[in-house]
C-alpha cells in the first residue's frame, strides 16, 4: 500500500494539474477560435487531390465534380447579390406560379434547354429577392416526361458566376454531366429516367447550399409506363428563404443564415402563402394528385391537407409503392413523393407543412373544392 505521505503528494500534483487546466482552457479556446476558421476554410477548399486553395481566392472555379463541389465554401460570394439581380425593386411585379402539371408530349426524345438568369423576383407584395434561377423564375420550369424517355438537356449560363445542373431523375456520371460552366458557356448531356415519380433538380455548383438556397431548383415528374388514373395533377416544390438586408429594396439570399438553418420564410413554388391569396380550385369529386418535391435546402416537409386524408401515397416509383389512408407524410430535403385524395367534399381545404412553424412562415395554401 502506498504510504500516506506519497499518496498526499500524488493528490496535490493531480489537483495542481486540474487547476492549471482550468486556468489555461479559456486561453486555449481563444487560440482555437482564432485559427479555426482559417483551417476550416483550407480543409473545405481541399479537393480530392489534397491540394489546398487559398481562402482568399474568389476567382470563378469550374467544379471538377459535384462531390467536391458540395464541400467547398470559397468559390462563391456570401450573398446572392450579383449584377443581374440589381435594379428598380418597384418595377418588379408579382406573378403567381402556376402549380398545374403541364401535359406530357408524345415524343420519346425530350429536348430541354435551360438558361441561367440572375434576376430580381417579387415573392410577396413587400419582398423582392435577388434570385439565381433557371429560365428566370423560382422554381424553374416544371418538366413532365415518361419513364424510359431520353432527355437531351443543355444548360447555358447567362449569369455572372459558374452554375450547373443536377437532375435527381438521372443515373449518370456527375463528374461529367453535373460539371459547372462559366458565364457564357453551355453544358449538354443525355439521360433516361429509370423510375417514375417526382424528382428534384437543382444547381450543383459550390457551395450547393448557396445555389440551391438562392432559387436554383425545380421539379421533374416522370410518368410510369402505364399512366396513373386521370386526375387534377398539381406540383408543389417546398423551399426555404434565408434573406439578408435589402439593398435598394432587393433582399439577397444570405449564405451564413443558410448555415444557421433558421429560415425567414418557407414557400410552395417560390412564393410564401401564394395559394392562400389565390387558392387552387378543383371540381367536386375529382381525384387530386399532389406531386410534392422538397428543395430544402435543409428542412423536411410534413405534407397534410386539413379536413382530408390521402387515399394513396406513393413512397417510391408509382404504382408499386402505395400506402393508403394516410393523414401526414414527410418529404425529406432532396426528395419527392406523390399524394392522392378524392375531392368528394365541397369546401375549403388547407394544405400545409404540418411542422406548423414552417407552415406559419409560408408553406401553406388553400384548395377549394367546388360543389
Amino acid at each position: 500500500m502506498m504510504p500516506d505521505t506519497v499518496r498526499e503528494k500524488t493528490q496535490k500534483h493531480i489537483d495542481a494539474g486540474r487547476r492549471r487546466f482550468l486556468l489555461e482552457a479559456p486561453v486555449l479556446a481563444a487560440a482555437v477560435a482564432a485559427c479555426g476558421p482559417t483551417e476550416a476554410v483550407k480543409h473545405a477548399a481541399r479537393g480530392d487531390t489534397g491540394t489546398a486553395v487559398p481562402p482568399t481566392t474568389h476567382r470563378p472555379i469550374p467544379n471538377p465534380d459535384s462531390r467536391t463541389d458540395s464541400s467547398l465554401h470559397h468559390a462563391m460570394p456570401a450573398s446572392s447579390a450579383t449584377p443581374g439581380t440589381a435594379g428598380d425593386a418597384a418595377s418588379v411585379t408579382f406573378h403567381r406560379f402556376d402549380p398545374v402539371l403541364p401535359p406530357v408530349s408524345r415524343e420519346r426524345v425530350k429536348r430541354l434547354h435551360f438558361t441561367v438568369k440572375e434576376v430580381p423576383i417579387r415573392v410577396r407584395d413587400d419582398t423582392v429577392v435577388a434570385a439565381w434561377t433557371f429560365d428566370g423564375d423560382v422554381p424553374g420550369p416544371i418538366v413532365h416526361v415518361r419513364q424510359g424517355d431520353t432527355i437531351e438537356f443543355t444548360l447555358t449560363n447567362g449569369g455572372a458566376i459558374p452554375h450547373s445542373m443536377d437532375f435527381h431523375a438521372a443515373q449518370i456520371d456527375p463528374k461529367t454531366a453535373f460539371r459547372s460552366v462559366v458565364p457564357g458557356q453551355s453544358v449538354s448531356y443525355s439521360f433516361t429516367p429509370k423510375y417514375a415519380g417526382v424528382f428534384l433538380y437543382h444547381c450543383g455548383t459550390a457551395p450547393v447550399l448557396m445555389h440551391l438556397g438562392s432559387g436554383m431548383f425545380g421539379a421533374i415528374v416522370v410518368d410510369p409506363p402505364t399512366p396513373l388514373p386521370r386526375a387534377t395533377d398539381l406540383v408543389l416544390v417546398q423551399s426555404e428563404l434565408y434573406l439578408g438586408n435589402p439593398h435598394d429594396g432587393i433582399a439577397p439570399f444570405d449564405y451564413n443564415k443558410m448555415l444557421g438553418t433558421l429560415p425567414d420564410l418557407f414557400a410552395f413554388n417560390g412564393r410564401p402563402a401564394q395559394y392562400q391569396a389565390a387558392p387552387i380550385h378543383v371540381p367536386g369529386g375529382e381525384l387530386v394528385r399532389f406531386h410534392v418535391a422538397n428543395a430544402g435546402p435543409t428542412h423536411p416537409c410534413a405534407f397534410h391537407v386539413v379536413g382530408e386524408q390521402f387515399d394513396t401515397v406513393y413512397l417510391g416509383a408509382p404504382p408499386g409503392s402505395a400506402i393508403h389512408g394516410v393523414q401526414t407524410y414527410g418529404v425529406a430535403p432532396g426528395g419527392g413523393m406523390i399524394f392522392e385524395m378524392r375531392a368528394d367534399n365541397p369546401g375549403e381545404f388547407v394544405f400545409v407543412n404540418h411542422a406548423f412553424g414552417h407552415g406559419q412562415k409560408g408553406a401553406i395554401g388553400t384548395l377549394i373544392v367546388d360543389g
